[in-house]
């Protein structure tokens, strides 16, 4: 009866150990949709990306707005799509430009905690992260219920240990909070990651001056 318990344990062991290794999943390509404010407004983001690159898109008021970017760094494009305006620009940013967006991120120091909490169904624990510069520190919430290409994670976080579910993003000298809503394995469209020929090619300078400024 002993050799039976113990053999009935032991395969339920196994059984958890095995529904526990399958149940991380590893996206190499995807989706990831997130939902973040700006200026004020909830916005729900839809970001395609691959080992290489990705592409962020979003509403806001009667513009969709796509963001275009690869892994190393080399290209940025911000398009914009506002068809009661008949408006379709691409601005290209410039080697130095996206030198400077990316010299103005944070660097930070990770410390793991004991805190975990499930978010969006994933199983997360807290990550507080200071900032190598201004030591301000930021709680981060980090899953291993799955991995994925580089390309999905904010370059800041990269080294966090974990897939980033609910943190602070950064851009610009500002910050704001994003909460993942559901990570897929859905491929991007064709095209998705080339700018289509029918959009104006301009710069971010003028870009900056058709939003006024900002």
């Amino acid at each position: 009866m002993k050799i039976k318990i113990l053999s009935v344990a032991l395969g339920l062991a196994l059984s958890a150990t095995v529904m526990s290794a399958s149940a991380q999943k590893n996206y190499t390509q995807g989706v990831v949709t997130y939902k973040t404010s700006m200026r004020g407004q909830d916005i729900e983001i839809k970001e395609y990306f691959t080992p290489d690159s990705t592409e962020a898109s979003f509403t806001a008021g009667p513009a969709t707005i796509k963001l275009l970017s690869d892994v190393k760094h080399k290209f940025f494009v911000v398009m914009v799509d506002v068809p009661v305006a008949s408006i379709k620009k691409a601005a290209i940013y410039t080697p130095d430009e996206i030198d400077q967006v990316m010299s103005s991120l944070p660097t930070f120091t990770f410390t793991p905690g004991t805190e975990t909490k499930q978010i969006s169904g994933f199983n997360c624990k807290k990550v507080v992260a200071t900032d190598n510069k201004d030591k301000k520190t930021y709680d981060i919430w980090v899953t291993n219920d799955i991995t994925t290409s580089p390309t999905a994670v904010p370059e800041y976080y990269r080294a966090i240990g974990g897939f980033p579910v609910q943190y602070t993003a950064f851009q610009q000298g500002q910050s704001t909070s994003v909460t993942i809503s559901s990570v897929s394995d859905a491929k991007a469209p064709a095209g998705t990651f080339s700018i289509p020929s029918d959009y104006d090619k301009i710069t971010k300078d003028d870009l900056e001056a058709m939003s006024g400024g900002h």
